[in-house]
């Protein structure tokens, strides 16, 4: 339960590896969040961040195994954590793939590993975290997404098509959990510079895993629906997605 300055206390993280997820946790610590469960794929990966988040102040900080791309151990996964921690305020649906449009155009295999993790993982994800939430009354579901859904490019499609999904899932699930007293809030990054993006190309606008944080934080603490960093992105992808078919394919993007 949020303490009685509407603080988040406790917080699960999945995908608790990521830069932005590290950041978003020492950006919550900060706010006077004290409990800390970071999940991922090799609990061994997560002990980094689980020192930065005790070095930042939080008093329990706790790592466990879970698999994205294993939905069929989602709802267990999720029921024993609840179990196990009690009363969450948040859970932070962090983990996501960019994939190699080159390699997806070239094999389907690739192209649905991209689908089967930001997409059939996330929203396996969300409806077993989503039940829980609804059972104990209240909390916010954070899922990380991007401005990639807004519009699917021709350079990164398969990986918008992801994103566009569990977009519109998210914000489909938080109608249906808003009058439980769930709240979801879908965040969309444009271009972060993380381990994902190295190497690649800044696009106009980008930004850093401690800003993005930062406007996590804001968002939860207003309660927000939908959260874009840098907030400018906003208008930059209206216009993108209005434009004409013929004016949009003669685009570089």
């Amino acid at each position: 339960m949020k303490d009685a300055l509407g603080s988040v206390q406790r917080v699960l993280v999945l995908g608790g590896g990521s830069d932005i997820a590290r950041a978003t946790v020492r950006a919550l610590v900060a706010e006077r969040t004290r409990a800390v469960i970071l999940a991922g794929r090799d609990p061994q990966r997560l002990a980094p961040a689980a020192q930065e988040a005790r070095a930042a102040g939080a008093e329990t900080v706790e790592v466990v195994a879970f698999d994205a791309d294993d939905p069929g151990s989602h709802d267990a996964v999720l029921g024993d954590l609840f179990e196990r921690f009690g009363d969450l305020d948040v859970v932070l649906v962090a983990f996501g793939v960019l994939g190699d449009q080159e390699e997806s155009l070239a094999d389907t295999g690739a192209a649905l590993g991209v689908l089967r993790t930001n997409f059939t993982g996330a929203a396996s994800t969300l409806l077993a975290a989503g039940r829980r939430l609804r059972a104990q009354g209240h909390g916010t579901l954070v899922l990380l997404s991007s401005v990639a859904a807004e519009r699917a490019r021709r350079s990164n499609f398969v990986y918008g098509a992801s994103k566009a999904g569990i977009d519109a899932f998210a914000q489909g699930l938080g109608d249906e959990l808003a009058p439980d007293g769930v709240h979801v809030m879908v965040v969309r990054p444009g271009f972060v510079h993380t381990k994902m993006t190295a190497g690649l190309e800044a696009a106009p606008l980008s930004t850093t895993p401690e800003k993005v944080a930062e406007a996590i934080v804001s968002g939860l603490r207003r309660g927000s629906h939908t959260v874009w960093a840098p907030p400018a992105l906003r208008f930059v992808m209206s216009a993108l997605r209005h434009l004409p078919r013929p004016v949009f394919r003669r685009l570089d993007l």
